[in-house]
């Protein structure tokens, strides 16, 4: 019998899971196509805010609350097109979260007080449409975060992702205390609007309050997450939406100037925790170009 002359066959070794857990592409999927909603409807609140005039699901005493919630939207929308370049879940979190707290958030405030909505009292036809298309499509994003998040959370993580960029000592103490401001005003805000409602340096009414508190308690989830992932490279993402959300705030409140009470408490509190959200996203910023920098001298001394 002749003996086989085939080459002894070579076994590769299967290769190591990639640290982290994998982000699935519903997630990915889910952060662009809010970002495009963020853009065209945050966007519109926005610039009609600049105008001086109201747009919204409900009417709203001041252009200034719809015009914020619409900064909010807007501000957001380059860092959620920025999560498709994300490949795991610890790099994403700290930005889908948030995103399911506003989602979640005002849809809910939508319900609650579905007798408020145009769409159930009447009123002009752009204002009905529009509340009905945002009850519908809140609708829709919220079954989307749900399934997208239980989908992601079912995929099987890799060893644990390290820390490379943790966050300077220095910058822990204020971005807890501003964290824990968004998230205080914004639990008050929701839970309790009749009250904290006061607390607000121009005229509110309950729905533009709750919604306004959703969004603030988005923004101490954020920070807070950004403070317990303690790696400036998980949130670049996120740290991409601090200042854009600042600005976009900024633009709003400067034009409406007149209506706020700067000289009030709130007022005052108001500046300092958007001066907050800027100098944080902004030195996050620095801090990864800095340490890219230094690790590019360092591998070009090597």
């Amino acid at each position: 019998m002749a003996e086989s002359t085939d080459p002894p066959r070579t076994v590769v070794p299967d290769a190591p899971p990639a640290p982290g857990r994998p982000l699935s592409a519903g997630v990915a999927l889910l952060a662009t196509s809010v970002a495009v909603i963020n853009l065209l409807v945050g966007g519109t609140l926005t610039a009609v805010a600049l105008s001086g005039h109201v747009l919204g699901a409900w009417p709203s005493p001041d252009p200034l609350s719809p015009g914020l919630i619409g900064a909010g939207m807007l501000g957001t929308a380059p860092a959620l097109f920025a999560l498709a370049g994300a490949r795991t879940w610890e790099q994403a979190r700290t930005l889908v979260l948030p995103l399911a707290v506003v989602l979640a958030g005002l849809f809910a405030v939508s319900v609650l007080h579905a007798g408020r909505l145009y769409i159930a009292r009447g009123g002009p036809i752009v204002s009905v449409l529009f509340s009905l298309g945002w009850l519908f499509v809140l609708g829709l994003l919220c079954v989307g975060v749900v399934v997208c998040l239980a989908v992601q959370l079912l995929r099987r993580p890799g060893p644990a992702l390290p820390r490379t960029a943790p966050l300077p000592g220095w910058s822990k103490p204020p971005l807890a205390v501003l964290g824990s401001s968004w998230l205080g005003i914004g639990t008050g805000l929701l839970l309790r609007p009749g009250f904290w409602a006061d607390f607000v340096p121009w005229h509110t009414n309950r729905m533009d309050a709750q919604a306004l508190g959703v969004w603030a308690l988005a923004l101490g989830t954020g920070v807070l997450g950004s403070l317990a992932e303690d790696d400036l490279e998980r949130t670049r993402p996120a740290l991409l939406s601090l200042p854009g959300t600042a600005l976009a705030m900024t633009a709003v409140l400067a034009a409406r100037a007149p209506h706020v009470d700067w000289a009030s408490g709130p007022g005052l509190s108001l500046v300092a925790m958007v001066a907050g959200l800027l100098l944080a996203g902004a030195s996050g910023r620095l801090l990864l170009r800095s340490g890219a920098a230094a690790g590019e001298a360092v591998r070009g001394a090597g």
